[in-house]
Formats: C-alpha cells, structure tokens, sequence
C-alpha cells in the first residue's frame, strides 16, 4: 500500500508542475486572468495533496488499515477538487461544459477534508507522541 501511495504522490506531484507550468507559460494566452487563478488554485491544491501523500506513504504512524481509505479519499478527491476547476477555468477552450458538473467540486473538497480527518482521528487513537 505504501509504495501505491508514493507512487501516486510522485504523479500527482509531476502532473502538478506540468500543469502550473502550462497555467504560467500557455494559459495565460487563451483565458483570462480569473480562470488563471482559479486554475492555479487547482494546482496549488492538488500540490499540496501529493505531499499529503508522500508523507502518509513514508510513515509508520498512520495505521496500515487506515491508509487504504485515506488514499481514496485523496486522489478522488484530488480528481473531482483540482480536474473540476480546470475544466471549468478552461471551459471556454473545451467543446464539454464544466459547468454542468462543477458540483463535484465541493464533494472533492469534502473528501480532501475527511482524508485529513480520518488521519487525525488514527493519529490520535494510536496516541502518537
């Protein structure tokens, strides 16, 4: 499970450059500044949970059973948060409009959280010090 998880890390982590590469240096010709910053919160966000990944698939102090759910929890979540907002910023480039499923945005953030809450409540049972 470990190895799945940083593997995934390390992707999200590539992809998360790429994408904040292209946002900087190709975006910012074809969208306006909004969907600019609204993409780059997206790469910001997906980002952060590669690290989140990382270091949940580096440490012994999260439980074996619980890394399963919280790695779900953490790429769909990153799918559904971070893929919503950049279809939407550049939905003006695509023949499929986001807009009609940018609902999943708010469920990707709300399983983000609970990856981040099923790893406090673990930490805390395990009573790590």
């Amino acid at each position: 499970m470990n190895r799945k998880v940083l593997i995934t890390g390390a992707i999200l982590g590539i992809l998360g450059i790429i994408l904040g590469a292209f946002a900087a240096h190709g975006l910012e010709k074809l969208v306006d500044s909004d969907a600019i910053t609204s993409f780059e919160t997206g790469v910001r966000y997906q980002l952060y949970h590669a690290f989140f990944l990382l270091i949940l698939g580096g440490t012994s102090i999260v439980s074996l059973n619980m890394k399963k759910p919280i790695f779900y929890l953490v790429l769909i979540g990153v799918i559904f948060f971070s893929g919503s907002i950049y279809g939407l910023a550049t939905n003006a480039l695509l023949s499929f409009d986001f807009k009609t499923v940018a609902f999943v945005t708010p469920i990707g953030g709300l399983l983000l959280i609970m990856a981040w809450v099923l790893m406090l409540i673990d930490i805390i049972r395990n009573k790590v010090d």
